[in-house]
């Protein structure tokens, strides 16, 4: 109910519950250092120096009050409106859920003068509170726990937590709260990490665009704030630059939370941008200029932007703080971004020039993609039933049950052709590598071959937009600043003709490549179909090990070596000469028996699904390995060449 799920993400999801209630210490200004410790046994540590959960009796419940705080729903500070003025752990719930998701959590808190410890399991308390006198006059709060194995699927005996995926989120923080350092403590591999940024979501925009060409030097940032009617004060802070690439990337935060579907706040940010601009193209451009209307696409190209808002009491659609919702936020950020941005363009003619001018050129290249775009749309039964003539279509109608397989090359394609089953496969072969969508204009994009027969084979459109965030793009409502009305973002998922959309390329150089960029343009274009588990990679064979009658397909030189070896035991040879072994090259070299038998049958394939942990991250690699910022990809190569598992010199 307020975790997400029982697996990967629930579990780590814990952790960021009671990282947000020290967070909220830290917005207070009341802690500066917050740590997470990773233990051996798989238990975590969250520790602030804040000023400590409260141990005195509680006036309802006439019991300390940590006890109920860690007991009850809603018992938390963050309910009466005076412990926290911004919070992120809003709902009062997160501490109570957390506690009762383990199967043991103790907390140590240092207040008053005392040490105050209690455990707690599945809920409840298990001792009783084990107080201790102190001159320590320092106040801070210690939360260790372990997960619920009843309830979380995992194995005890493996590591729980990733630490990369922690120390995302703790960077995430440390930019949005830049009065606090934080720490992550991994005992495991005894590695430490520190995050400090005094320069806030300024630093966070240098970091999101290090791998990227920015467009001007300055980072836009402007912080300001409005008082409600009921006295409360609603604070926005923008920070942003644009970059001479095409990828949108929007980060919108409320009380440090990651809005990963956006709400009033990141709508009032699109909408306001794309009216600022076009009214500064009339007021300030020259007359040549004053005809281009921009929508939000063209305004939005090559943007990287953070917009972290921090409000007294946000309304969010669930305890996974996912959407904001909160009416008036957007009219009160939508008026300080028109304002302060309105300001920033007329005080730096140059820069605004510039962001302009691109923003034109997108507008122009959207409208030349224009007739490419309806090719591949589809508005009616009738567009629908006109598929690429190279597709080889499943007679199944049923989205469920019905794979694609987008296949390396001709040759490839027509061994998988014969050898499927055409009641659920469907095939689509592709000619040669398709156009690297991170050097790519929308324009451009549109027309290339391959790419258009993906999108009217898979059904679901195409976004044109791609927004960030972590999610899909979709804020929830339409953007007021549209200038024709409608809504470029064509893509609906709902319209999937198949719901396995499987990769399949050679297992040499030629065919990651391949791959990778299949990647980048569903990563970019697609994304959807990731976040929903739809997009899979297939595992061919790299070799057939055969002897008499027996023959075997194995995916790894470790696999040939453990086979072999077994042969020469089981039938007491005395070498691996009369072994045969074929190394494939490629798919085309496999028969449509064989490649049935090895990469497409249900029952003995194996697949890979495409998933990532952390937006950003996956946004940055992108960037650094696909993009036009040359010097970054080389030091990667660099550092990481040890590492290579194929190489083709």
């Amino acid at each position: 109910m307020y975790i997400g799920d029982q697996g990967k993400k629930g579990l780590h999801h814990l952790i960021f519950e009671v990282l947000d209630n020290a967070v909220d210490e830290a917005i207070g200004e009341y802690a500066n250092e917050i740590k997470v410790t990773l233990f051996n046994d798989n238990s975590v540590q969250v520790y602030d120096n804040g000023r400590g959960i409260p141990i005195d009796e509680h006036p309802e419940f006439k019991r300390p009050a940590l006890e109920v705080i860690m007991e009850h729903l809603h018992a938390g500070g963050k309910f009466d409106n005076k412990s926290y003025k911004i919070s992120g752990g809003l709902h009062g719930v997160g501490l109570s859920v957390v506690n009762a998701l383990t199967e043991w959590l103790e907390v140590e808190v240092h207040k008053d003068g005392t040490i105050y410890r209690q455990r707690f399991s599945r809920g409840k308390k298990v001792s009783e509170p084990e107080i201790t006198d102190t001159n320590d006059k320092s106040t801070s709060t210690r939360i260790t726990f372990y997960p619920d194995k009843e309830i979380f699927d995992f194995d005890e005996n493996e590591r729980l937590f990733t630490p990369s995926l922690i120390s995302n989120r703790i960077r995430e923080l440390a930019f949005l709260t830049p009065q606090a350092r934080f720490e992550l403590n991994d005992k495991v591999t005894d590695i430490k990490e520190e995050f400090f940024y005094e320069g806030g979501i300024q630093e966070f925009i240098s970091y999101l665009n290090k791998d990227k060409q920015p467009l001007h030097d300055d980072i836009i940032y402007f912080s300001d704030s409005s008082t409600n009617p009921d006295g409360s004060i609603v604070y926005c802070d923008v920070a942003m630059q644009y970059n001479q690439g095409y990828q949108t990337n929007i980060l919108s935060y409320a009380n440090t939370i990651n809005t990963i579907e956006g709400g009033t706040h990141l709508t009032a940010f699109k909408s306001a941008l794309t009216r600022t601009y076009n009214s500064y193209i009339d007021t300030f451009m020259e007359k040549k200029y004053k005809e281009h209307l921009l929508t939000g696409t063209d305004s939005r190209e090559g943007l990287a932007a953070v917009i972290s808002i921090k409000l007294p009491d946000p309304q969010f659609e669930s305890q996974t703080k996912i959407k904001l919702g909160n009416p008036e936020i957007r009219q009160i950020v939508g008026q300080i971004i028109s304002e302060r941005l309105t300001q920033y363009l007329e005080e730096n003619p140059k820069t605004a020039k510039t962001i302009i001018l691109k923003s034109i050129n997108a507008k122009l290249a959207r409208e030349a993609a224009q007739k490419a775009r309806q090719l591949i749309r589809r508005k009616s039964a009738l567009d629908g039933a006109r598929m690429p003539g190279k597709l080889a279509d499943c007679s199944s109608n049923d989205p469920r049950v019905a794979e694609i397989f987008i296949v390396e090359g001709n040759s490839a394609g027509g061994s998988a052709k014969q050898g499927r089953d055409r009641t659920y496969q469907a095939i689509l072969p592709l000619r040669g590598k398709i156009l690297n969508v991170e050097k790519s204009r929308l324009d451009k994009i549109l027309q290339n071959n391959e790419i258009q027969s993906m999108i009217k084979a898979l059904g679901v459109g195409f976004k044109e937009d791609d927004e960030s965030n972590g999610n899909n793009g979709e804020s929830g409502e339409e953007e007021e600043d549209n200038a024709n009305g409608d809504n470029e973002d064509t893509f609906d998922l709902s319209k999937l003709r198949y719901h396995k959309v499987i990769i399949m390329c050679d297992a040499d150089v030629d065919g990651y490549h391949i791959e990778t960029l299949l990647l980048t343009f569903f990563f970019r274009y697609m994304r959807p179909l990731i976040d929903e588990g739809h997009l899979y990679i297939a595992v061919p064979p790299l070799y057939k090990v055969s002897y008499k009658n027996t023959k075997a397909y194995v995916l790894s030189e470790k696999e040939k070596e453990d086979l072999t070896n077994d042969l020469i035991s089981k039938h007491k040879l005395k070498n691996a000469d009369s072994i045969k072994t074929q190394r494939y090259k490629g798919l085309g070299e496999m028969n449509p028996e064989e490649l049935y038998d090895t990469t497409m049958n249900i029952k003995t394939r194996r697949l890979k699904k495409v998933t990532y942990e952390d937006y950003i991250e996956n946004d940055l690699i992108f960037t650094k390995l696909m993009g036009k910022e040359v010097k970054a990809r080389k030091k990667f190569i660099v550092s990481h060449f040890d590492e290579v598992k194929v190489l083709d010199i």
